[in-house]
């Protein structure tokens, strides 16, 4: 399994939603190539439908080699939707693998479930299939309601508090959280490992 994350970092509106485009290409991508894809954690950019980071998980054969190819900066060469007057038509974020958690999980889980919601009425189950997880030995609680299966809620709820323990143990020799803290904040513009262009997103060749 990989841990895959994508950033804005500080970066503009337009940054927020050349994270949100990157996400949706990647998992279009790893659909393709039969891999796995959750997503285990979303910031919200300040404009709608818009991204400032999320973190994704990619399990399968192929998950390795898919992540290694989104690793670096990505480039998005598009006129500002938001200004149109803007000079500026290149925004830089970022991707960084991160470590994944251990699948062994020590301590009590607790799970509750319940009716999954959404802003007006939109993608909203009528069973329950949302799923509370708390790890009763740390208090950590992570709600989940991306999936329609209670099943598969679980098991992303598993995960996510998999990854934040992994994050609590590291944290004492902040290695692994500094990398990322570091990594939300800056951006490294050119060399991009991936190319895309205009409001589609289309990939450019980089080769």
């Amino acid at each position: 399994m990989e841990l895959l994350q994508l950033s804005a970092a500080h970066g503009p509106d337009e940054c927020c939603l050349a994270v949100a485009k990157a996400q949706a290409f990647l998992l279009r991508e790893a659909q393709a190539a039969k891999v796995s894809a959750d997503i285990l954690e979303q910031e919200s950019g300040a404009r709608p439908g818009t991204l400032r980071s999320v973190l994704i998980s990619l399990d399968g054969d192929g998950a390795q080699a898919l992540a290694a190819s989104w690793e670096g900066t990505i480039q998005w060469i598009c006129a500002s939707p938001y200004r149109p007057a803007h000079q500026r038509k290149n925004w830089f974020i970022g991707a960084l693998r991160c470590d994944a958690p251990a699948p062994n999980l020590t301590g009590e889980i607790r799970f509750e479930t319940t009716r999954s919601s959404g802003p007006g009425g939109q993608h909203v189950n009528t069973t329950e299939s949302a799923v509370r997880a708390t790890h009763v030995a740390t208090g950590i609680t992570v709600k989940v309601q991306t999936e329609r299966s209670q099943h598969a809620n679980k098991r992303i709820a598993v995960l996510l508090i998999a990854h934040r323990l992994a994050g609590l143990e590291q944290e004492a020799q902040a290695a692994q959280r500094a990398q990322r803290r570091q990594f939300h904040h800056e951006v490294e513009r050119g060399a991009a490992r991936r190319v895309f262009k205009g409001q589609a997103f289309q990939p450019v060749s980089t080769g």
